[in-house]
């Protein structure tokens, strides 16, 4: 048997071990896998609502547009950053992209904040372009530390019931109804008590006489099931506050983005200002429809009994300007602000209008049938 050189046993150790190893490291697919750029999503949200799962779509929509160059790791439920935390945690890197609300860090973001007034929204589908409108147009120095990617609103609170209905303000009298922040203010200017009940508590406070109703969008009849332990719906939409939600990025991480990538998720995130209108539009019309089906009552104000309603609120809004006139900001300046919000409702609803979209709260224009 012919015996092999040295030489030859170097060549089939270089065939068997180094040439696969070469092939390994210059092939495409890890190539890609190393140069990926990934980044952590953190939502309070449940992960099975729609909210959550339009978010986790705008995950994978980054990465497809991508072409899986940029891989965004979505941590839904709280799971990585609480409500309360989420813009602690962008502005400090625990997470780079993170979704809440306003209201949950009060004082934090006191110019936006002026959009959670009681301004009579009509939806959550005008809310939330109206909301996107606001910040493009008056770019608030309270958000340098993030980097926008769209803004959103809940439809617009009304007063869910367990047993009494109210069809006046004077209705309202000596019930406790759940209600934190502004939305408590609220309340308060219509005579009824506030009672700020975490979310996840108004059904069994609902359903044991804690409290005698909440102030929340009808959406919640469904997703927190108060239609179980309601009776009556008062549609105050005229003055029923909203909550504005953001989705953020880390300003350092944004900088650190290639002017392509930016690209990618400017693209990406103004397709998602109509897509989170129209989702979280939706989520109130299966609301109704779950209050139906436990036969809730839905009772509209008269004309007159509105006016009566946003009269009465307006001191809600005239103590936030003066709030904020005693932080060093500008009467005239806030004022111009809520002119433009008021101009911008009135402009969106007339669009909505005109798109046929149909919402559960508003004017006729916008009503379902």
């Amino acid at each position: 048997m012919k015996k092999f050189s040295r030489n030859h046993f170097f060549t089939i150790m270089f065939a068997l071990f180094v040439i696969p190893g070469f092939i390994l490291v210059i092939s495409p697919g890890n190539s890609q896998a190393k140069s990926a750029r990934v980044l952590r999503f953190a939502s309070y949200f449940p992960t099975a609502a729609p909210q959550s799962k339009l978010l986790e779509k705008f995950c994978s929509d980054i990465n497809k547009e991508s072409n899986g160059k940029i891989k965004i790791e979505f941590f839904g439920g709280g799971s990585l950053l609480k409500a309360t935390k989420v813009a602690d945690g962008v502005a400090q890197g625990i997470a780079d992209i993170g979704f809440s609300h306003v209201e949950y860090t009060r004082g934090r973001f006191p110019i936006t904040e002026m959009l959670d007034l009681p301004l009579g929204f009509p939806s959550a589908w005008v809310g939330t372009h109206v909301a996107n409108s606001f910040y493009k147009h008056f770019k608030p120095k309270e958000w340098n530390k993030y980097h926008i990617l769209w803004l959103n609103t809940c439809p617009p609170n009304v007063i869910i019931l367990a047993k009494k209905p109210v069809y006046k303000m004077s209705d309202l009298k000596g019930l406790t109804i759940r209600g934190p922040g502004r939305v408590g203010d609220v309340l308060k200017r219509l005579g009824a008590t506030p009672k700020p009940v975490p979310m996840n508590e108004i059904y069994e406070a609902m359903a044991r006489g804690v409290v005698d109703g909440s102030m929340t969008p009808i959406e919640t009849l469904r997703s927190f099931r108060l239609a179980e332990v309601s009776k009556y719906v008062t549609n105050c939409w005229q003055i029923g506050n909203v909550y504005t939600f953001y989705v953020v990025m880390n300003k350092k991480v944004w900088d650190r983005l290639s002017p392509s990538e930016k690209k990618i998720f400017n693209k990406v995130a103004d397709q998602y200002k109509e897509k989170a209108a129209q989702v979280w539009n939706k989520v109130d019309l299966e609301g109704l429809k779950f209050g139906k089906k436990h036969h809730i009552k839905f009772i509209d104000l008269s004309s007159a009994e509105a006016s009566r309603w946003i009269k009465t609120v307006k001191p809600v809004r005239d103590n936030y300007i003066k709030e904020m006139e005693a932080k060093g900001y500008s009467k005239t300046k806030l004022d111009s602000m809520l002119s433009y919000i008021r101009k911008q409702i009135k402009s969106w609803t007339e669009k909505q209008a005109q798109k046929g979209i149909r919402s559960v709260t508003g004017p006729t224009s916008i009503r379902i049938k």
